[in-house]
């Protein structure tokens, strides 16, 4: 574990992997620690926001170690369903680089039950955790220049769903008609961190 201070607010937790990340986030929830405003998971890092006039940033971070031997707490998130038409433009050579049949690529990517780690890239853009080892394979050499919104792609451990259309190197195996970010709602991202995620294939 290392520590960053970013500015007199804010204190960056470098950890060794997404799930230490989700641990500790849901810890520090649990605890309800006074002065912690908001706090930011990464790939392998929690970003905590604090009040200054309320916490003492040494003392809370001198409880780091101890809340990271805690017992793995189960996460508090939401469960979402989200409807996937399994047409995308990589369906097929994800099928042929995983050596699988298509209709066992999808079978395998609505399987699972997914978790939240992180959002990133793109406002909304949800990194989703569990893919099955065997749907593993690298980003594409040469990325779109416009990927559209909806898009379900995956890419190394990760799956995810592209709120926008943007630019995007993952492999797109369909898409959805779920929003997954609207700046009109009180919630604007439609899945959060520690959130679950199931994927129901539609004809």
């Amino acid at each position: 574990m290392n520590l960053r201070f970013v500015g007199d607010s804010a204190v960056l937790i470098e950890l060794r992997d997404s799930v230490a990340a989700q641990q500790l986030r849901r810890v520090m929830l649990a605890e309800h620690i006074a002065g912690v405003r908001e706090l930011v998971p990464g790939y392998d890092t929690l970003l905590v926001e604090f009040d200054p006039l309320v916490l003492d940033a040494d003392k809370m971070v001198s409880r780091l170690p101890k809340l990271m031997e805690r017992p793995p707490r189960a996460s508090q998130g939401r469960e979402h369903q989200i409807e996937v038409h399994y047409d995308g433009a990589d369906l097929e050579e994800v099928a042929h680089l995983t050596g699988l049949e298509t209709i066992e690529v999808i079978r395998r990517h609505g399987a699972p039950c997914y978790s939240v780690a992180f959002l990133g890239f793109a406002p909304g853009f949800p990194y989703l955790v569990g893919l099955d080892r065997a749907l593993r394979v690298t980003r594409l050499k040469s990325p779109r220049t416009r990927v559209p919104a909806g898009s379900v792609a995956i890419a190394g451990e990760f799956t995810g769903i592209y709120p926008q259309a943007t630019p995007g190197g993952w492999r797109v195996l369909g898409h959805t008609d779920a929003i997954l970010f609207d700046a009109a709602r009180a919630e604007p991202a439609l899945l959060l961190p520690g959130d679950k995620v199931r994927f129901r294939s539609l004809p």
